[in-house]
């Protein structure tokens, strides 16, 4: 099986994943393009991270796009990608785990001051603060996916009261009030004192952090995005900072990656810069992910976490 090994990344970061993939799945030829190009007729399937447009159209027997990371919206927009062609995301274990452990300390810092005790340092100051309880404290999580659902119970586990928010409906799960539409959203956010962002980027959530959501929240809240930089409005969480309808924020995307020198994220003390750190790919779990959908894509069996072109995840 000749598997195109492709995408966004430096000779280094390819050698490690073929290397990892190769592991995971020696009876495959892991190619680049240019080895690729050679026979293109061979290859069956991509392995990719976040590839540049155009990439993908070569390949007259191209049956799955397999991506590396858990965001495909890059991928989406590329115009070139035949329409027939599946695209599976990345979900990994290992990195939801990652994401909750970020999620968890994003919380605890916010719900306990440390991002204030951190100031006072800097300050010289030697000030406590009144310690809330963790069930004291609400958290809406946006996006109940498989990332979503790994920070609700890390959370819920620690005693905080969790609800969650998708954009659309879906089955009910017990022990966690998750709810979806415009209306909902709004209720769950004037009661939240931590809004964590989890949500795909679509057009239907793109610049959703913008000043109209920030209104709705409760006054004094903390944002957290760990989603995507397109879903955030900076000048309007700048503005919702300034005036004191939010107290802080944790960013881990944005919309320019990596974040410009001048922006006034950087040195704004109300906002934790983080770079694009997360939830970093884990290169031995993500392969052992990847290796077990061209397997099944070789056997003729049902490919996992295939993405819905119409709704964008």
């Amino acid at each position: 099986m000749d598997v195109l090994l492709c995408g966004d990344i430096d000779a280094e970061e390819w050698r490690r994943w073929r290397e990892a993939l190769a592991a995971a799945m020696p009876e495959a030829r892991w190619l680049s393009a240019d080895d690729a190009r050679r026979q293109p007729s061979a290859v069956l399937a991509a392995v990719v991270a976040n590839p540049p447009p155009g990439s993908l159209q070569a390949w007259p027997r191209l049956a799955l796009v397999q991506s590396l990371w858990a965001g495909v919206d890059r991928l989406l927009t590329d115009r070139s990608l035949p329409p027939d062609v599946p695209i599976a995301r990345m979900v990994d274990p290992v990195m939801n785990r990652a994401m909750a452990e970020t999620a968890l300390w994003a919380t605890l810092s916010l719900h306990r001051g440390f991002f204030d005790y951190a100031r006072r340092q800097r300050e010289g100051r030697w000030q406590q603060h009144e310690q809330r309880r963790a069930d004291e404290v609400s958290v809406l999580v946006l996006g109940f996916g498989q990332m979503g659902r790994a920070v609700v119970a890390t959370l819920a586990a620690q005693g905080y009261r969790v609800a969650a928010w998708r954009h659309t409906a879906g089955a009910a799960e017990a022990g966690t009030r998750v709810g979806h539409g415009a209306g909902v959203l709004q209720a769950e956010l004037a009661q939240a004192d931590i809004v964590i962002n989890l949500l795909p980027l679509t057009d239907a959530t793109r610049d959703l952090l913008d000043a109209k959501f920030f209104a709705a929240m409760r006054h004094g809240a903390a944002l957290v995005n760990l989603a995507r930089g397109g879903h955030l409005v900076d000048e309007d969480l700048l503005a919702a900072l300034s005036s004191g309808r939010l107290r802080h924020a944790v960013l881990d995307v944005f919309r320019g990656e990596p974040l410009a020198s001048g922006h006034a994220f950087w040195g704004h003390d109300g906002v934790t810069v983080l770079p694009h750190a997360a939830a970093l790919t884990d290169v031995r779990s993500a392969a052992a992910v990847a290796v077990a959908n061209l397997r099944a894509l070789r056997d003729g069996l049902p490919l996992k976490h295939v993405v819905d072109r119409v709704r964008g995840y």
